[in-house]
């Protein structure tokens, strides 16, 4: 993914440091691309990252324009991915329903044997 790499490579703020990029969709024409980004830390944290994507949005598209083979380059915007949070509360929320209610697992995953493939 590109716009990580220029994130992690390019963006010097140190804010920007726990950003993650989960997903990019791009439009039809591919003239539009949005960057789906998971933030560490609390809303505050979250918020202000979210304002210097958007302003740093500039310098990443000259970035990709000079990555990409692409006829034009695509506008950017960053959203936020909040699956991962989700996923965190309702973990959250089953440990209080079911505390210490851990399944029993036999092998090593790969089935009752151990061995991948056996029935």
């Amino acid at each position: 993914m590109e716009v990580a790499d220029i994130l992690a490579r390019k963006c010097k703020d140190p804010r920007l440091k726990f950003v993650t990029v989960t997903d990019v969709e791009m439009n039809n024409d591919l003239r539009k691309a949005y960057v789906y980004v998971s933030l560490l830390g609390n809303h505050v944290e979250a918020e202000t990252a979210r304002k210097i994507l958007d302003h740093a949005s500039g310098f990443i598209r000259l970035e990709l324009g000079r990555r990409l083979e692409l006829r034009y380059t695509p506008e950017v915007s960053f959203w936020l991915d909040s699956s991962g949070s989700r996923g965190d509360k309702i973990d959250r929320l089953l440990d209080a329903v079911f505390p210490g209610d851990e399944p029993e697992r036999k092998g090593n995953g790969w089935g009752e044997s151990g061995e991948e493939g056996q029935a």
